[in-house]
């Protein structure tokens, strides 16, 4: 963040100052009181069950030093009508000042999104000073809190996007028009509310769109719907993928007894072996994308692949653990739908061990919720010996899954169910939307 006074926030969001203007903001806005830091910025918006402006003495406390809200508070305070709109502003205010001397990535797609923003952001810190969103922090709040993040030694800013509706994107990457944009893929993520595959195809479109001009859009060779976004664009296009035409393209893919894949990328110019401390095939594809975005600002293809080898990426997404008893767990449980599930349960199939695949209900799907879901227990019987449904919302997964199935009607009995049933050298996939709160399965498994 930028040292600011209130009085010129104030200015830059149409609000009012209560107490003194002259106060400055020097760290990066919060949401959490509890997270803020000396001179920081706390957000305080009234809510159904909770009103923020009646934390900001705790906020005070924890280090801020003012309040963005729509109410005086106990802190030096810019009052607003609408607190979302005037951190918007904010945020597209600081990036407009720091842009001479930062460079700005925008990433989207319907799965992969956090893992290859992860990937990305462990080779540009290499680099240079490098900002990215925190977990998938991608919406209309998460956007202008990662942007005010940024101050004037940053070098990377890297922003992962990500849409509910028509125009959600656009309006996020006009807060600061990206340089590069990333595309990964158009799957069937909140296919509940878009409809379809094409509309969600536009959505993820407008990141290419809001290129800002003499940027690159970086497009997955090997998505159709994908790869047509080349024609949203006048500007330079990067692709990735296992095509042959691909610019930076996946070759000699293979998988180690724990699923973490090993692989050459390759450009016009050099090739690079990579080993991913990560598990499943498609974590190899979300490389590639990285090393694309890398190359397109101009990190060389072999410095991207050396910070890969060491790469980590945010919880609870294929996170591979070694329990107590010969026990091996991958916990995907952040989240899901018929894609990502999919990858994951083709990553449990390469594991040794018995499979044994706990799946919660994939949410947002729409009409299709019933065909997906009985789809992917079709899918999961092909891949894990034992098919454990969780919750109600999950059930057309057992009907898929058939002879395989185990139906439990909740995560008590789910754990339960696992510590009766797991042996040693048994190997445990837990997946679901974030709400249906299989972490909590996940958990109960791991020792304290």
């Amino acid at each position: 963040m930028i040292a600011l006074s209130l009085d010129e926030i104030a200015v830059v969001v149409g609000g009012t100052v209560a107490g003194d203007g002259a106060v400055k903001v020097t760290a990066p806005a919060v949401l959490d009181g509890r997270e803020a830091e000396p001179g920081g910025l706390f957000v305080a918006f009234a809510g159904e069950h909770a009103d923020g402006h009646d934390y900001a003495g705790q906020a005070g406390q924890a280090g801020a030093v003012a309040v963005l809200g729509s109410r005086p508070t106990a802190l030096p305070t810019v009052v607003v009508e609408d607190a979302q709109a005037a951190l918007q502003l904010l945020a597209a205010h600081v990036g407009a000042h720091l842009r001479g001397g930062l460079t700005v990535v925008g990433l989207t797609g319907s799965q992969g999104k956090t893992s290859t923003k992860d990937l990305l952001t462990g080779a540009l810190s290499k680099v240079g000073p490098t900002v990215a969103t925190i977990g998938s922090l991608n919406n209309e709040l998460g956007v202008p809190l990662t942007i005010l993040r940024a101050d004037a030694s940053t070098r990377f800013l890297v922003i992962e996007m990500g849409a509910r509706r028509m125009g959600d994107i656009a309006h996020l990457a006009g807060l600061i028009p990206p340089d590069v944009s990333v595309v990964l893929n158009v799957g069937q993520a909140h296919l509940g509310e878009f409809g379809s595959r094409g509309a969600i195809a536009k959505a993820k479109g407008e990141l290419v769109q809001g290129l800002a001009a003499g940027g690159t859009a970086v497009l997955n060779a090997d998505n159709p719907r994908v790869a047509a976004m080349r024609a949203l664009t006048d500007g330079r296009v990067l692709t990735f993928g296992r095509a042959e035409h691909a610019d930076v393209r996946v070759r000699d893919l293979t998988l180690d007894r724990l699923g973490r894949p090993s692989f050459t990328l390759c450009t016009a110019d050099a090739t690079a072996s990579v080993v991913l401390p990560l598990v499943g095939a498609h974590q190899a594809f979300n490389a590639a994308a990285a090393a694309a975005a890398a190359w397109a600002i101009g990190v060389p293809l072999e410095l991207t692949a050396a910070a890969l080898t060491t790469a980590s990426i945010s919880k609870w997404r294929m996170e591979l653990s070694e329990l107590p008893g010969g026990i091996t767990l991958l916990n995907d449980s952040f989240n899901a739908n018929p894609d990502s599930a999919r990858a994951a349960l083709d990553a449990l199939a390469v594991i040794e061990g018995r499979g044994i695949a706990v799946l919660g209900e994939m949410l947002e799907l729409g009409e299709e919720s019933e065909t997906e879901h009985h789809a992917i227990g079709e899918y999961a019987a092909t891949r894990a010996d034992v098919v454990v449904a969780v919750g109600e919302g999950a059930r057309a997964i057992a009907d898929g899954a058939g002879s395989r199935a185990e139906a439990l009607p909740d995560n008590t009995t789910a754990i339960d169910w696992l510590r009766r049933t797991l042996a040693p050298g048994d190997v445990v996939l837990v997946k679901a939307s974030r709400e249906s709160h299989l972490d909590e399965v996940a958990a109960a498994l791991s020792p304290e």
